[in-house]
């Protein structure tokens, strides 16, 4: 009778684990498919220019090729999310930028999936280098490469008001799916105990 019931826990708390990391999943942040090439400027300009780490999209980086205005941003816009910890509104760009489920790493090019791995907290920076890219026309940034955000309407990332967030929500379930789980499992393993 012990052994079916270990099966059974143990089964049990796989599925709590499981069901754990699927809520609490990886994202990260990728370009939005109508999304204009001049918006997209303006946004990798802001990203680069306010803590993103570009510097893989340099013509000698792991992530300069393809060297499109599209993959360099979508780049810059993971790092920017991923060193901000997926806060909520972090991965916007005025509208040219969604949260994806699917990892976006090509080949040599490793997309960040954490704060730790995209080089932990971003500090804002001037941009040493400006990105070249042929396949679209150089833009000057909004803020004209001042300090960020200042006159930069749209880019920057809106502070919460409520903790109505997607991400508020996914934590909420995360921590209800546990809490049903680990009772779950609890009711299994003292079963024997409350049967006179």
């Amino acid at each position: 009778m012990a052994v079916p019931v270990l099966k059974l826990v143990l089964f049990l708390l796989s599925l709590l684990v499981n069901s754990f990391l699927v809520v609490q999943g990886t994202s990260w942040c990728v370009v939005r498919s109508d999304a204009s090439n001049q918006a997209l400027q303006t946004a990798l300009d802001y990203a680069c220019g306010t803590g993103a780490d570009c510097s893989p999209l340099q013509s000698s980086g792991l992530c300069f090729l393809p060297n499109t205005i599209q993959a360099h941003a979508a780049y810059a816009f993971n790092s920017y999310y991923q060193r901000r910890a997926m806060a909520p509104g972090s991965c916007d760009f005025a509208g040219t930028a969604t949260v994806a489920k699917t990892d976006p790493s090509y080949g040599s090019c490793v997309y960040p999936s954490s704060q730790s791995t995209a080089g932990g907290i971003a500090t804002p920076t001037t941009p040493t280098t400006v990105i070249n890219n042929p396949n679209v026309p150089t833009t000057t940034p909004i803020n004209g490469g001042g300090s960020a955000g200042v006159n930069n309407p749209g880019l920057t990332p809106p502070i919460p008001t409520t903790n109505d967030s997607k991400a508020s929500l996914d934590c909420m379930v995360a921590t209800s799916s546990m809490s049903v789980m680990i009772l779950l499992v609890l009711s299994f393993i003292l079963h024997p105990i409350w049967i006179f």
